[in-house]
């Protein structure tokens, strides 16, 4: 790391030479940074949309403006502090140091920004009753999962896993009111979940016909329809789920007989 970080200093360095002042060279050196850093952010987002939030959850868990706050102060403070220090007038090794010191400060804010976003990330989307619910990692602990299926004692990093629950046990029932007041219901509750494998019948056999949906929403027959077509399949062979998430309105449209998510649309499936 060390020995890539001075040589994108000195390339940096380099590249500002031939500037005619200083002050020239400290706007192209920050110039050179800020073009770095955005290709660095790109590449993030790549990671972050395509594999952590894909939609529409970018939107149900917040992800997006997350992501977007996280980066946005990490692309604009590396070339501003760039621009505050570079100066072609130093040595080369005081310039070599100012410039390895801004680019690490900078990867460790980014990494821990990606961290923030990580553990915030949907991990889990699980059936509670006739309703999903989308669970991340900061809502569970290490002993909370190790109570769960085997499967799912570590979280997926790339993916959403889908999962059914079972009811609770009369000797759980009390326990399971108490936490659901408080906010935790069985869908965030791994000892709750079961095996992935069951996940795809009991999804199928929760959801709520089509023409449900279409009553809740009179108004929006061509929102409906837009949402059935994305799918590619007759609604004859779709049902819907409402998702629970603490942003806006979503419901997963799912295959009647397979179980599987194939599609979405934001309404309110309640």
């Amino acid at each position: 790391m060390e020995t890539t970080l001075d040589a994108l200093a000195s390339r940096q360095a380099n590249a500002v030479q031939s500037s005619h002042t200083p002050r020239q060279a400290r706007l192209r050196a920050a110039a050179i940074h800020l073009a770095a850093s955005l290709l660095v952010a790109a590449l993030c987002a790549l990671l972050v949309f395509q594999f952590w939030y894909p939609m529409p959850y970018r939107e149900l868990s917040g992800g997006r403006e997350l992501f977007l706050l996280v980066v946005a102060v990490d692309v604009v403070m590396g070339p501003l502090i760039t621009l505050a220090i570079f100066d072609t007038r130093k040595a080369w090794p005081s310039l070599r140091r100012d410039v390895m010191v801004v680019a690490l400060l900078q990867l460790a804010a980014l990494g821990y920004g990606l961290y923030t976003v990580a553990i915030a990330r949907p991990a889990v989307v699980a059936l509670e009753g006739d309703r999903i619910r989308v669970v991340r990692p900061i809502d569970l602990t290490a002993e909370e999962l190790a109570k769960g299926p085997t499967a799912l004692q570590s979280l997926p990093w790339f993916g959403i896993a889908h999962v059914a629950t079972r009811p609770a046990r009369p000797d759980e029932q009390f326990e399971a009111i108490n936490m659901g007041l408080a906010g935790v219901d069985i869908g965030a509750r791994p000892q709750f979940w079961l095996p992935p494998e069951a996940a795809p019948a009991a999804w199928a056999a929760h959801a709520r016909p089509i023409a449900r949906l279409r009553n809740l929403h009179p108004s929006r027959g061509a929102d409906v329809d837009a949402a059935i077509a994305a799918t590619g399949l007759p609604e004859s062979s779709l049902k819907y789920l409402p998702i629970i998430a603490r942003r806006t309105d979503y419901v997963a449209l799912v295959h009647a007989s397979e179980g599987r998510v194939v599609g979405y649309a934001q309404l309110d499936g309640h």
